[in-house]
């Protein structure tokens, strides 16, 4: 299977896929997965300025259901973390962006981060991609990137 076709299992109608497709964004023939954290930089746009504790109950409950969407998805997919299963990323971008200071900046640089700690997958980040399963297993390895993400942010946020 290229790792861009979509299964025919999947389809856009069915709310749960579409969520987990990131409204469609995993679909992307190029870059699905960081196209699809484009979603999440929307969201965080939008959310920036919640309180603090709303918006960890927010990745909290995003997290809880994406555990749902995502494990769903992919055995419906009949594939393990399909490529175009993006919810993760979405998610694992607003953790990232847990407590940032505001400016485009630093909404770019989280990105960058996210998206570098993604796919390079240090240990434990891979461990997880590899040993974890089902809609755990896909939300989990993306939450650990986004903890790495995070510190590297703040770490920024505190020298600059």
């Amino acid at each position: 299977m290229k790792r861009n076709k979509i299964p025919e299992s999947i389809s856009l109608a069915n709310p749960v896929h579409l969520l987990a497709l990131g409204f469609g964004t995993g679909c992307s023939p190029i870059m699905p997965g960081t196209i699809g954290t484009l979603v999440g930089v929307l969201i965080y746009y939008f959310t920036r300025n919640l309180p603090l504790w709303i918006y960890l109950v927010m990745i909290i409950l995003m997290f809880l259901l994406g555990i749902w969407l995502c494990g769903k998805t992919a055995r419906d997919a009949k594939v393990h973390d399909h490529s175009a299963i993006v919810w993760d990323e979405i998610v694992g971008y607003l953790m990232t962006m847990t407590a940032a200071p505001a400016g485009w900046y630093w909404m770019a640089a989280g990105f960058v981060l996210f998206r570098l700690f993604d796919i390079v997958k240090p240990w434990p980040v891979s461990w997880a991609d590899k040993t974890l399963k089902g809609g755990l297993g896909i939300m989990m390895d993306d939450a650990i990137a986004a903890i790495f993400s995070l510190l590297f942010l703040q770490i920024m946020v505190y020298m600059l």
